[in-house]
């Protein structure tokens, strides 16, 4: 297909599709979207050819499972705070070596032990903290954005289906739209060593992917402080030895 050709079937100029071409400017969802039509792309084309341009596919398949170079280094450069990856669907698919030194249970279940959304709403039963509570809600307010995103998804509809019959508290929170995303919350971690850890967890959007990266982090000089130092000093004893 020639330049010109293409630009006519997407909707664009030929000039755009030389600045393309040549890597100047970044075309929006709507274009790519064009782009991809004009060029009969396949599925598995297409959301390459998102993540090539740093978008989402579009309303349909399933919920993207790629992490890129750009969040691993990430992972790498913060190797001293606890740090996870996460699917737009809440499940765990990186981290660094401080968290798995923090949550090693994590890395160690499979299937829907690895989503954080079903461990928080089917584990232990416990009196909660206000800011304990908001991070639920925040959970789930950013599953039903991601499900409104993703409909074609079976593996996350059968999620909140199951998780709704699994949790009256989930159920609850489905029902009633509350808008908590990326506010301040916090999580306390069950480590066989250090006993319950109540940590601060903030939530950030890392765009390219669709992916969620969770940062556990203590008050300085605190108690809980301390007992993640501890967790992280005698991981690394274990590993001199």
């Amino acid at each position: 297909m020639r330049r010109d050709e293409l630009a006519a079937a997407a909707g664009v100029s030929a000039e755009y599709i030389k600045r393309l071409e040549q890597g100047h400017g970044r075309p929006s969802a709507a274009v790519l979207h064009a782009l991809a039509r004009a060029l009969r792309l396949s599925r598995p084309e297409y959301e390459y050819f998102c993540a090539l341009a740093g978008h989402v596919p579009s309303l349909t398949g399933r919920v993207p499972a790629e992490v890129g170079p750009g969040t691993r280094r990430l992972l790498e450069r913060l190797g001293d705070v606890p740090i996870c990856v996460l699917d737009a669907a809440w499940t765990l698919l990186a981290w660094n070596t401080a968290w798995e030194r923090l949550c090693s249970t994590s890395v160690l279940a499979d299937g829907r032990g690895r989503n954080m959304a079903w461990r928080a709403f089917t584990g232990d039963e416990h009196p909660l903290t206000e800011r304990q509570i908001r991070f639920r809600s925040s959970i789930v307010t950013d599953l039903r954005a991601t499900a409104v995103r993703y409909p074609g998804d079976d593996w996350l509809t059968d999620l909140v289906t199951d998780l709704r019959a699994a949790s009256a508290t989930f159920a609850a929170l489905w029902r009633t739209p509350v808008d908590t995303r990326h506010r301040d919350c916090q999580v306390t971690v069950r480590h066989p060593d250090a006993g319950d850890v109540t940590l601060d967890c903030d939530i950030m959007t890392i765009h390219e992917g669709d992916l969620r990266a969770v940062v556990y982090t203590a008050e300085p000089g605190s108690a809980d402080g301390a007992r993640l130092a501890f967790i992280q000093a005698c991981a690394k004893d274990d590993q001199l030895l």
